[in-house]
C-alpha cells in the first residue's frame, strides 16, 4: 500500500485528469452540463448532462481529444491556478447549469471559499475566469491537483466505461452518465492495471455465478433479491456450517429471530433515527408500523432480557445465521456484492467488561482460521470514531475512550498487522475490521468484532453481581464471514470459480468412454457416494472430448474417466481443475486423496 503523502498525491494526480476529461467532453458535446469529477480509489469519474446519449463506443474519440488538449495544456500553461470569487462572479460563469448553481448555494450554506481552478492556454489574461475557450478550462473546485505537467503522462491514462448515476445519488433526481477512467504516473502502472482489470473480468461473480448454476436474479422477483440454486444452496450452508464448527466449542448458542420488528425496537437501539430511510416499512392493518430488520443485534438484546442473569453466567453467546433487508438504491445494486436481502452469520457476546479481551480473542482467533481456509492474507483496522463529527455517534466521549483503549491493547497483545480509521466506526462502538487481499491483490473488508458500550445502556442489559448489585454489561458483535452473499461474491472471484474440493457443489464427475463402461461409472459413483462424496455421473450419448471439456467449464475438482483398462483394475483415470493429469489410480486410493483435502480444508 501507498504511505499517505503518495495516496494523496496519485488522488490529486487523478482528479487533474478528471478535469482534463471534463475539458475534452465540453469540447466535443456543446451544451453538455458538467456537474462534479471526484478522483476515486481506483481512478476517476465525472457526471455529465448530455444532450443527446453516448456510448462506450465515444471513449476513444474523448480519449484522443483528451490527449491533444493535455499537450497544449503542458506547453502553453499556466498549470492549474486557483482564485477565489464572489458567489456572483460563480454564479455568472456557471449561468444555466443549475447542477453547480446547487454546489455553490451549498459551498455558500456552509460559510466555505469558492474557488475556481483554471488550466490551459488562455487568449487573454481577462479571459482566466470566463466562459473556457477550446484549450482553456475552468472548473469550479477546491483543489488538490498535480503539482507539475510532467506528473501528467499523455499515455498513463484510460476511460473505463459509462454508467448512469442519479445527480447526488438520489433517485429523484435526473440521470446523468458518469464517465469512469484511471491514471497513474507511468505507462507501465496503467498497463498493470490495466491487466488488472482483465483478470478481474474473468473472474467477474456476475458472470461466474450463474454460469456454475449457483444463483440467479428474476425481473419478476427484483433488483438486489437473489435466488439461489441447488448448488448455490449447498456451498452456503457449507460456508455457514464451518463457520458454526468454529464457534461451537467456544460455547455459542443458536437463536433464531424473526423478520419483522415493531418500530419501537430501532427508536430505542438509536437505529430508526440514524437508518429509517434504508428500511422496508410495513404497515399492519390495524395501523401498526413495522420494518423488515436491516440488522438483528437489537433483537439479540430481547432474547437476553429475557430473564435476569448472575455473572456466573456470563458470557452468554448467540449466534444465528438469518437474512436481513435493506433499502438500497437500485443503481447502486451489484451482482452479490450488494443485495436487498442478505444473510449475515452474526453472532452477539454479553459479557462483563473484564471478559472482553477474552472474548475478542476467541473470535479473532475463529476468524484467522476461516479466511486461512480459503488463502487469505488478513489486515486489521482498528475502526475509530471521528471526534470532530459527534453527532455521528451514539455514546459519550468517556466511553468511547475506553472502549478503543481496549481494542487498542487487543490489537498489540495479538501483534497484528493494523492501521487506524478514524471515522470508520459504527455508530454505537469501535471494531476492528479486517482486511482480506484475494489472488489478484484486491482488498476487501471481511469480517468484524465490534464493542458495543451503548447498546446496552439503551436497553438496560445487566447482570447480578457478586454483591447481588446490578450490573452494565457490554455486548459484542461478531460477524465472520459477514454477508454471506458478498463474501460469495468475494470467494468465487478469488478462486475464478474453482471452489476449493471441500467447497465444491459437485467434487467428482465420472465419464465413461462409451456407452459400454457406464455400468462401471455407475459403480464408481456409488462407491464414492457411500463415503460422503459428491458425485455425479455424465451422460456418454456425447463425445468424451465434448463432455471432458463442459466439466472443466463447469470447474469440477476432478474428472474421472473410465474405460477398458480402468474397470479390469478397479481405477480410474484422473484429470485434476488445477493440477491436470494426475494418471491412473484406484478407487480406494482416490477416496483417500479426496477425504484428506476436504479434512484439511485445502485451497
Amino acid at each position: 500500500m501507498f504511505g499517505k503523502d503518495k495516496q494523496q498525491e496519485l488522488a490529486d494526480l487523478r482528479h487533474s485528469f478528471a478535469h482534463l476529461l471534463a475539458a475534452a467532453v465540453l469540447d466535443l458535446y456543446p451544451g453538455t452540463k458538467n456537474t462534479i469529477g471526484p478522483s476515486i480509489d481506483d481512478g476517476f469519474y465525472y457526471d455529465f448532462e448530455f444532450k443527446s446519449p453516448i456510448s462506450e463506443d465515444n471513449l476513444p474519440k474523448i480519449e484522443k481529444r483528451m490527449r491533444e488538449i493535455l499537450k497544449k495544456w503542458k506547453q502553453d500553461g499556466p498549470w492549474f491556478e486557483g482564485r477565489e470569487v464572489s458567489a456572483e462572479k460563480a454564479k455568472a460563469f456557471f449561468k444555466g447549469n443549475e447542477y453547480k448553481q446547487e454546489l455553490i448555494e451549498e459551498i455558500i450554506q456552509r460559510d466555505e471559499k469558492i474557488t475556481l481552478y483554471k488550466t490551459g492556454p488562455c487568449s487573454s489574461p481577462s479571459t482566466h475566469y470566463s466562459q473556457p475557450t477550446t484549450d482553456c478550462f475552468t472548473d469550479l473546485c477546491r483543489g488538490g491537483h498535480a503539482k507539475k505537467s510532467k506528473d501528467m503522462n499523455v499515455d498513463a491514462f484510460k476511460l473505463i466505461k459509462l454508467a448512469g448515476a442519479y445527480w447526488r445519488g438520489d433517485e429523484k433526481n435526473p440521470m446523468l452518465t458518469r464517465i469512469y477512467g484511471t491514471a497513474f504516473k507511468t505507462k507501465e502502472e496503467l498497463d498493470e492495471y490495466l491487466s488488472l482489470l482483465e483478470e478481474a473480468k474473468r473472474r467477474d461473480h456476475k458472470k461466474l455465478g450463474p454460469e456454475l448454476d449457483l444463483f440467479t436474479f428474476s425481473p419478476l422477483v427484483g433488483p438486489g433479491l437473489p435466488l439461489w440454486t441447488p448448488k448455490g444452496t449447498l456451498l452456503r450452508h457449507l460456508i455457514d456450517d464451518f463457520v458454526w464448527s468454529l464457534r461451537k466449542p467456544h460455547g455459542y448458542q443458536k437463536v433464531e429471530i424473526p423478520h419483522i420488528t415493531k418500530k419501537e425496537l430501532y427508536e430505542t437501539s438509536g437505529h430508526w433515527d440514524k437508518f429509517k430511510d434504508e428500511l422496508f416499512r410495513i404497515k399492519t392493518r390495524e395501523g401498526h408500523e413495522f420494518a423488515m430488520k436491516p440488522m438483528n443485534c437489537p433483537h439479540h438484546t430481547q432474547i437476553y432480557v429475557r430473564r435476569p442473569w448472575s455473572y456466573k453466567e456470563l458470557p452468554q453467546r448467540y449466534a444465528n445465521t438469518t437474512t436481513c433487508y435493506r433499502d438500497e438504491q437500485t443503481g447502486e445494486l451489484s451482482g452479490l456484492s450488494r443485495v436487498r436481502a442478505f444473510a449475515q452469520d452474526d453472532a452477539h457476546v454479553f459479557c462483563r467488561t473484564d471478559q472482553i479481551k477474552e472474548e475478542f480473542l476467541k473470535i479473532w482467533d475463529i476468524v484467522h482460521t476461516f479466511y486461512h481456509a480459503f488463502g487469505f492474507k488478513l489486515q486489521v483496522r482498528l475502526s475509530l470514531h471521528d471526534p470532530e463529527k459527534p453527532e455521528n455517534y451514539l455514546g459519550d466521549d468517556a466511553v468511547w475512550e475506553k472502549a478503543e483503549n481496549m481494542l487498542r491493547e487487543i490489537a498489540k497483545e495479538k501483534k497484528a498487522d493494523y492501521f487506524e480509521g478514524i471515522g470508520e466506526a459504527a455508530f454505537y462502538g469501535p471494531k476492528l475490521d479486517f482486511i482480506a487481499k484475494d489472488a489478484i491483490g484486491r482488498q476487501w473488508q471481511v469480517a468484524t468484532i465490534q464493542l458495543d458500550m451503548v447498546m446496552p445502556e439503551r436497553f438496560d442489559l445487566t447482570c447480578v453481581n457478586e454483591n447481588g448489585e446490578k450490573e452494565r454489561i457490554v455486548m459484542i458483535h461478531a460477524a465472520i464471514a459477514g454477508s454471506l452473499e458478498r463474501f460469495m461474491s468475494i470467494l468465487i472471484e478469488h478462486t475464478a470459480g474453482k471452489l476449493p474440493v471441500w467447497l465444491a457443489p459437485v467434487q467428482v464427475r465420472v465419464l465413461a468412454i462409451s456407452e459400454k463402461f457406464q455400468k462401471y461409472a455407475k459403480e464408481v459413483e456409488a462407491k464414492l457416494q457411500e463415503n460422503d462424496l459428491r458425485v455425479e455421473v455424465s451422460d456418454p450419448n456425447d463425445t468424451l472430448g465434448k463432455r471432458i471439456r463442459q466439466s472443466k467449464l463447469e470447474k469440477i475438482p476432478y474428472l474421472l474417466v473410465v474405460g477398458e483398462k480402468e474397470r479390469s483394475n478397479d481405477s480410474v483415470s484422473i484429470e485434476h481443475y488445477k493440477d491436470g493429469d494426475l494418471g491412473n489410480e484406484s478407487v480406494d486410493k482416490l477416496i483417500k486423496r479426496i477425504q484428506k483435502e476436504i479434512q484439511e480444508k485445502k485451497i
